[in-house]
């Protein structure tokens, strides 16, 4: 899908950043920055060459037929139009499929993690989610919901702290029937 992330290159880049802004990367504090900042981007785009549908493929059919719903997922991610982060809580609810197949809870943590760690805007990281889990799970539909707040808007910019972006994607019955959205949105809600 994605190639490895490759460490020296940040390395390299980091060292020509504190270059540009008119600091010395050898001085004490800055020596092993680059290094860290490699290590740190390894682990916050970990997602990338990751396939967040395989986390789908082991299930269980129960005949399981009404809405699953796991809410206030924690996630970190990282803007892609400033590279700063972003966090906040997804919420999924999906309706199995006339096999009734259902995945473990931590599955659905698992896509949220793989999609969050990649360079990525809320909108399409709530598309990207919905998306795996028709791929993966074949439900008559899914529902996802994203609260974030942006340090790109925090402390840069208009700097408004607090602010919260709120996505969504719903696909299937949760797009076409009313009833069932309204539940979802409803069962997520505080």
């Amino acid at each position: 899908m994605f190639m490895m992330i490759d460490e020296e290159a940040i390395k390299a880049a980091v060292e020509s950043i504190l270059k540009a802004i008119g600091d010395d990367p050898a001085r004490e504090g800055l020596a092993g920055t680059p290094r860290r900042v490699a290590q740190m981007y390894s682990e916050i785009f970990g997602g990338m060459p990751q396939n967040p549908v395989d986390e789908l493929q082991v299930g269980y059919e129960l005949g399981h037929r009404e809405m699953v719903i796991l809410r206030d997922i924690p996630f970190y991610s990282m803007c892609e139009h400033h590279l700063l982060p972003f966090s906040g809580v997804a919420h999924i609810g999906y309706v199995p499929g006339e096999d009734g197949r259902v995945v473990g809870i931590s599955k659905l943590a698992r896509v949220v993690d793989i999609i969050a760690r990649r360079p990525q805007i809320q909108e399409r990281m709530a598309t990207e989610i919905a998306d795996a889990i028709m791929e993966g799970l074949k439900p008559d539909g899914v529902g996802v919901v994203i609260s974030a707040e942006h340090m790109c808007m925090t402390m840069r910019g208009i700097k408004k702290p607090g602010a919260r972006v709120v996505t969504s994607a719903l696909r299937g019955i949760f797009a076409k029937r009313a009833a069932t959205r309204a539940e979802f949105m409803a069962l997520i809600q505080d």
